[in-house]
């Protein structure tokens, strides 16, 4: 067994008004880390700073963080941290604000490194990190992971640096703004990393004791997101809190584990296509459980969900995400490279050929 989880989590309405003094000893001055409208939107951003100001701390804004953070933006971010004497950061949004909060600190820690050392395997500080998740996806609060694009390389790749949030404060309430499509595509982001995790060469049963949890919580979110959608109705307050503790725990499980096949070819329709994270991921949810050789563990894992078959998980996800459209050409040149990402073929439980990831987009359902 092989357990760590440093991250302080709090998840409870107000929770940041109410642990305030969680950040009374991380610093001096914070940089807060921002996307450019839900932090405000949903509040969490003046709760951030009233909290801050109850501590008698000071902070800075950095609010352009897009979707999929590059690593330019990071660099641009960590370099207004540091000339504004910043000496912790607070990532508040979803996770591209949170992972990018990860990389800033390591960044602003090291200024005397550029931003090779992202992807450079040492030994290294970072300033520490706080987390104000707004979305129920990622899971990266509870995570060590921070996923960058390369513009040159045309994808999206974790930094080789492994740094977990000191605390994590997670308030359901912040999901009640989010557009039906963010809440549909993060909740599949989130059941992402219970498949991949569960299904893993890495797996353990203090990871599947998270997952099975999370995935009765799940499985009674999901059905009501979709009903919702069609009798276009509020959410009730018991589902937010079902998706926030799911997406959590999920992301507690994933630190132990890693991600592998549906999230390695989701980068190619997220950076190529603009395709949400998601419902890239979901797309290959399915193919990735019907080629796992013991399908009885399978049957056992849906169950928990209150799923017959793969069909009806796949009927339940194509009502949540819908389709993509993926061309030969795309499909042939996404295997190819699939196939040299060693990091997710390692975590995979069963051997990948060129053949198997061919049945990930034939008869699939979510492949238009």
């Amino acid at each position: 067994m092989n357990f760590f989880i440093p991250t302080q989590i709090f998840n409870e309405t107000d929770c940041v008004a109410k642990h305030a003094s969680i950040f009374a000893n991380a610093g001096q001055k914070a940089l807060l880390i921002t996307g450019r409208s839900s932090a405000v939107k949903t509040g969490a951003l003046t709760h951030v700073t009233d909290a801050l100001t109850s501590q008698g701390i000071t902070w800075c804004l950095f609010d352009q963080i897009e979707e999929n953070p590059s690593v330019e933006t990071v660099v641009a971010a960590a370099d207004f941290g540091k000339a504004e004497g910043a000496d912790f950061v607070i990532g508040i949004g979803g996770g591209s604000p949170l992972d990018a909060s990860k990389a800033i600190a390591l960044l602003m820690a090291n200024p005397d490194c550029g931003r090779e050392i992202l992807y450079k395997k040492a030994t290294l500080s970072h300033l520490p990190v706080y987390a104000v998740p707004t979305t129920a996806g990622t899971g990266s609060e509870a995570t060590p992971y921070a996923i960058l694009t390369l513009h040159d390389a045309k994808t999206k790749r974790g930094i080789a640096h492994r740094i977990f949030p000191v605390a994590a404060l997670v308030d359901p309430t912040y999901l009640t703004i989010a557009p039906q499509p963010v809440l549909h595509n993060t909740a599949v982001d989130a059941f992402g990393h219970l498949v991949e995790s569960y299904f893993n060469r890495g797996t353990t049963l203090y990871n599947q004791m998270l997952c099975e949890y999370a995935l009765k919580l799940w499985g009674d979110a999901a059905p009501a997101l979709v009903a919702a959608a069609k009798e276009n109705i509020a959410l009730s307050g018991t589902t937010y809190v079902l998706l926030s503790n799911a997406s959590t725990m999920a992301g507690m499980a994933i630190s132990h584990t890693g991600t592998s096949i549906p999230h390695g070819l989701s980068y190619f329709l997220t950076y190529e296509h603009g395709i949400a994270h998601g419902k890239a991921v979901g797309t290959f949810l399915v193919p990735y459980l019907r080629a796992y050789p013991n399908q009885d563990e399978v049957a056992y894992f849906l169950t928990l969900l209150g799923i017959d078959t793969l069909d009806e998980l796949e009927a339940l996800l194509l009502a949540l995400i819908g389709t993509v459209t993926v061309t030969d050409e795309d499909r042939s040149r996404y295997i190819t490279s699939m196939l040299s990402n060693q990091a997710k073929l390692a975590n995979c439980p069963y051997t990948v050929t060129e053949e198997l990831l061919r049945t990930y987009f034939a008869n699939n359902a979510l492949i238009a």
